[in-house]
């Protein structure tokens, strides 16, 4: 077996680890797991801060990273906007009585019957960045108001975008111009930084590019009535990333110095930056192994079943992890290598992750920040349950999960 590592006996939890729902907290909810439990007093807090760091900015929350109802509630008890990438999406706003009006469709290539059904629904904002989508809105939604999504660099991103979308600066007041000649109304202007952005001039960088586009449109008689800056606000899992203040200190200087005038809509979309760290995932440990000197662990979930963000950058993805051993902080450290419950060997989340030496079957692991891409990406892979929302604290109440709502008012 692997050394023990002594150097680590003591740990403390990580400091942006949800209060509500430390190691005694969560070994208390007697549930069936996987589940995840959220801390919606969390996402309240972040929504607020967020609002407060960048005056003037309205804020159109990224459903798709956690369309859970508990939180579009609450987000939507808070003032919040909505921006959806499809229409199921969009459905789902409607069944908490959230105005398609108020939604921005930013996915910039639509299916023609999602274009019908939210135009018809009221919906009249949509992005793209092609002159297909263009020809396509205007025979769908003629009329309806359009923002170009600009192609700008990522490449400080965990996850960049700019491959799959984005046009490019010098195609972008071109497609506008046509946007007017087919009888759509330009509208504004987006773009993507990347999702988890690890840079705050990249925002700089990007609202520079957007302010070049209105001051060439301005000549064309076009004035925009939206800046989006997108999402890619990051959330802290174990290595650190810029502060929301620092973001803040980029882009709040950046609207006053690099844009020609001040669009009517100042508008952002976070997403994980929102709800990631209100979140805790625990599992259950199925087994523990010794295969060629290395210590393994199989837990009841996966990256099938909501861990998929930890395949997507080839196990660089690291969440803060605890367990609900009463002597985690107290004994000697191993390396263990963290899989999933399903038969495909890919389904391994963690390599070499320091866990206490007693841990054992029927141990929970606890993964921190986990809020974000969880439960969207979750399947029965294999036959394995996806986790279980479970939610604490907040102002919404549960339209969905009755049974499993431990707290909040």
């Amino acid at each position: 077996m692997t050394a023990a590592i002594t150097d680590q006996a003591r740990l403390d939890l990580p400091g942006h680890w949800p209060a509500a729902l430390g190691p005694q907290t969560l070994a208390g909810l007697d549930l069936p797991t996987p589940f995840l439990a959220v801390d919606l007093d969390t996402v309240v807090d972040r929504y607020t801060a967020f609002a407060a760091a960048i005056p003037g900015v309205s804020t159109f929350y990224a459903m798709k990273c956690n369309p859970s109802a508990d939180i579009l509630g609450t987000l939507a008890a808070l003032g919040s906007g909505f921006e959806v990438a499809s229409i199921g999406e969009l459905r789902m706003l409607q069944e908490i009585g959230v105005d398609p009006a108020e939604v921005l469709y930013s996915n910039p290539i639509k299916p023609p019957a999602a274009i019908v059904e939210a135009r018809k629904a009221g919906l009249w904002r949509f992005s793209f960045d092609s002159e297909g989508e263009l020809h396509k809105l205007a025979q769908l939604a003629p009329g309806a108001a359009v923002y170009i999504r600009l192609r700008v660099d990522d490449s400080t991103s965990s996850f960049p975008l700019s491959r799959k979308f984005g046009a490019e600066a010098h195609e972008a007041r071109a497609l506008l111009l046509l946007a007017r000649q087919l009888g759509l109304r330009p509208y504004g202007v987006t773009f993507h930084v990347g999702s988890q952005c690890g840079t705050t001039s990249a925002w700089r960088q990007a609202i520079a590019a957007a302010g070049a586009l209105m001051a060439a449109l301005a000549a064309d008689g076009i004035h925009l009535e939206m800046l989006d800056l997108g999402g890619g606000f990051p959330a802290r899992y174990v290595e650190r990333v810029p502060s929301l203040e620092q973001i803040a200190g980029a882009i709040v200087p950046a609207l006053d110095e690099l844009l020609p005038y001040r669009p009517r809509l100042l508008a952002a979309e976070p997403g994980r930056h929102l709800v990631a760290e209100s979140a805790v995932m625990v599992a259950s440990v199925l087994g523990r192994e010794v295969r060629a000197g290395e210590n393994w662990l199989y837990l009841d979930i996966g990256a099938y079943h909501g861990m998929m963000e930890t395949q997507q950058t080839v196990q660089q993805w690291r969440f803060p992890l605890w367990t609900s051993r009463t002597d985690h902080a107290l004994v000697p450290h191993l390396p263990f290598t963290v899989t999933g419950p399903s038969c495909d060997s890919s389904d391994t989340m963690f390599y070499g992750v320091n866990l206490p030496s007693t841990v054992d079957v029927g141990d929970r692991l606890y993964i921190g920040s986990a809020g974000a891409y969880t439960l969207s990406y979750a399947s029965h892979f294999n036959g394995f349950p996806p986790p279980e929302p479970v939610f604490v604290g907040g102002v919404a109440p549960s339209a969905h999960l009755p049974a499993a709502r431990v707290g909040g008012s």
